[in-house]
């Protein structure tokens, strides 16, 4: 597989929450994380938030129904920053990887698919870069 550009980070913690937006503020004013990006989803959900903490990063969401097929409560996971997304989910999908979202191009930007390893954490793989420059989306950015 392709290595990934010369970033920050390639390998990121991904947290779900059922209350997102609470989880946010939570996590800002309790653990002093703060926020970088906040995609809003619908009803009041929260589609992708990115906040950092010194020179370390976090995403999270709002939980979501496919992983919750999974069994798993909250969804955590890794995200995975790739240089090739397809050619990481046929990779994967070879060595028996679970599907869970296939790949898509993301409205905050970059190309990105989920999978579950063979114990059933999720991954999130993705060309995605969110220490570059905040994408333009509807969101709100602090």
């Amino acid at each position: 597989m392709p290595t990934p550009k010369s970033i920050q980070s390639t390998v990121i913690p991904v947290l779900r929450y059922d209350d997102a937006p609470a989880a946010i503020d939570w996590l800002c004013a309790a653990l002093g994380f703060e926020k970088r990006l906040v995609v809003p989803g619908e009803n009041g959900t929260v589609l992708h938030a990115q906040l950092t903490y010194h020179h370390g990063m976090i995403m999270l969401g709002t939980t979501r129904p496919e992983e919750r097929s999974l069994g798993e409560a909250k969804g955590p996971g890794i995200c995975l920053i790739v240089e090739d997304a397809d050619a990481n989910l046929a990779v994967a999908a070879a060595h028996g990887a679970t599907i869970v979202r296939d790949i898509e191009d993301m409205p905050f930007g970059g190309r990105a698919f989920t999978c579950a390893d063979p114990e059933g954490n999720l991954w999130h793989i993705g060309t995605y870069d969110p220490w570059e420059e905040v994408p333009p989306v509807s969101s709100t950015v602090v």
